[in-house]
Parts: C-alpha cells; structure tokens; sequence
C-alpha cells in the first residue's frame, strides 16, 4: 500500500505528459460538436456504390424477407404513374417494420432513389447505428422533438436533387395501434419544395411487431397508396389536415372497398379529425364501420328506443 501511494504521488509530481494537463480557471473549456444525430454526414450513402449496394439489398434481401413476415397485399399504385418529379410518401406508423415494409413496395422508379426521414436521436444517437441505417435504408437523420435547421434544409435539398422522400408524419410509433395526430413538418417541406405529397396507409404491422412486442409475429399487412395531393395555395396547418383525413380515407377504403370510401367521404369531408377532437381514424372506423349484426329480430317494437327498424342488419 505505501508502494502504491508513492508511485502516485510521484506520477503526480511528474506532470504533463504523464497526467492531464491542467487548464488554467480563468478559460472556458468547450467540447467539440457532435458529428451524430442531425450533424451526421449521410452524403457517402448517396454515392453510386453504396446505392448500388443498397438496390440489391432491398430487391434481393429486405422485400422477399418482408413478404414472408408480413404477405403485403399493395393497392393503388396506379395513383402515383403519372407523377414524374420526386415524391413526400407520408404514411402512418405503427411499428420498425413499416420502413422496409414500404420502401420495399414502393414504384420501381422511386424505389432506389428515396430517402428515409429518421429520428436524429433514435437512429442515429450512437455511431453504428447511424452507419447502419443510412447505409442500408438511406436514412437521413431528422429532428422530432424540436425546430432543428438542418432537419429541414437537407431533405429540401434532396428534393431539388430529384429525390423522394419516405416519412412518417407521427413522429414516432403509435403506443397502441391507434392513429396519432400528424406534425406539421411534412407539409412545411412539401410547401418549401413544391413536391406532392402521396398519403399511405398501413395496416397490420403493429400486430406483427408493435412498439411494445417483445417477438415478431408473422401475419398479414395491406399497403394503400392515395392520389398525389399538391401543396398549391395552401398553407401548413391546412395541408396538414388534408394529408391526415386522406389518411383516414385510405384506413376506410382498405377496411371495406373503394366505392365505400367515396360515399363516406361524401357523407363526412372531416372524417372526425376536427383540430379540437382528433379522433384515431381506427377508432373511428371501428365506431362507424362494424356495425353489430344481430342474429334474431329484437321481440320490442322497432319505436322503442331502437333506429334501425326491425335490425335484421
């Protein structure tokens, strides 16, 4: 023990280099900026290589290994074929498994050229991660929590450069399966850009792998692309509205048929997602599209408390 306290002490009395150098009080000492979250440089995935790489990854790896864990059944693509310049896709988000789910399934066209807005402290807080998911999905990192310059300065850029973008209006994954009310950054930088925004609907993949499912559960998952809605003359909070309730429009039409879409879309334009009461769409299809089928006429008089006449429904 004596040893040990005399080497330390004459470690001590020796100094510089042998131990930190001390910094005189009267300077700051400032920490050098962080090169992740939204200072993390995604431009080496965007080079031919590392695109090239990516192309066949997500054609030979992600979208054979998504249709065996989630059997997607796309609709609507069709909506998007006369769209030439670059894409908004915004879709809801219910799970991890959404991103390569769609960017697996979106036009060949858009496919290899898109990129992927991700949340700067979730995927790219640590340096592998940030690495990994740039690399292999084209994430680029995005600030969800507060106003962040350069969240919205690179996926504008990238947008004049011709490429689309894949981004969850959310914000994040939904905590129960329901819908959550969408932010407006994905309408500012449509607005900022000129670049249409394509509403997507998802179903099945928060019961396949929620936010808080421990293990994957294989099933079924229904993709539905909307029509191109152009941000002209409108502003932030309109649009924002708009691309929600086309949202919701969608959760209808994947829910019942397209026709059935139309006439409850003619019967309530808002579709419950008034800006003081911004009801799930899947709670309001629930309420409003599974009606109860009785089995047996009721024995009291159809005028007694009762709407639906005899309910043979």
């Amino acid at each position: 023990m004596e040893l040990f306290k005399s080497l330390k002490a004459s470690r001590i009395s020796l100094g510089f280099p042998y131990r930190k150098p001390q910094v005189p009080g009267t300077l700051e000492v400032t920490k050098a900026k962080s090169t992740l979250g939204t200072a993390f440089d995604t431009s080496w995935a965007r080079r031919y290589g590392v695109r090239l790489a990516r192309a066949i990854l997500i054609d030979n790896v992600v979208r054979p290994t998504t249709k065996v864990i989630a059997s997607p059944d796309v609709y609507g693509q069709d909506r998007v074929s006369g769209v030439s310049g670059p894409i908004i896709f915004a879709s809801n988000h219910a799970s991890h498994l959404d991103t390569p789910l769609v960017l697996s399934n979106l036009p060949e066209r858009f496919r290899h050229r898109c990129v992927v807005a991700a949340g700067a402290d979730y995927f790219f807080d640590r340096r592998w991660k940030a690495y990994l998911w740039s690399g292999v999905l084209g994430a680029i990192p995005i600030e969800r929590n507060k106003v962040n310059r350069r969240s919205a300065e690179l996926p504008s850029q990238l947008m004049d450069e011709g490429w689309s973008l894949l981004i969850f209006p959310e914000g994040g994954r939904t905590q129960d399966g329901l819908g959550q009310g969408f932010k407006g950054g994905v309408a500012q930088l449509a607005i900022k850009s000129q670049v249409p925004v394509v509403p997507i609907f998802l179903e099945g993949t928060y019961e396949i792998l929620g936010k808080r499912s421990k293990t994957l559960k294989p099933g079924k998952t229904k993709i539905v692309f909307g029509r191109p809605i152009y941000p002209n003359a409108k502003d932030a909070r309109e649009l924002t509205q708009i691309i929600e309730t086309e949202v919701a429009a969608l959760a209808i039409e994947a829910h019942s048929d397209y026709w059935s879409s139309l006439v409850r879309r003619h019967q309530d334009p808002e579709l419950a997602f008034e800006p003081k009461d911004r009801t799930s769409w899947i709670a309001e299809w629930e309420r409003s599209e599974t009606i109860p089928r009785r089995k047996k006429k009721p024995s009291w008089p159809p005028y007694f408390g009762s709407s639906r006449g005899t309910g043979s429904n």
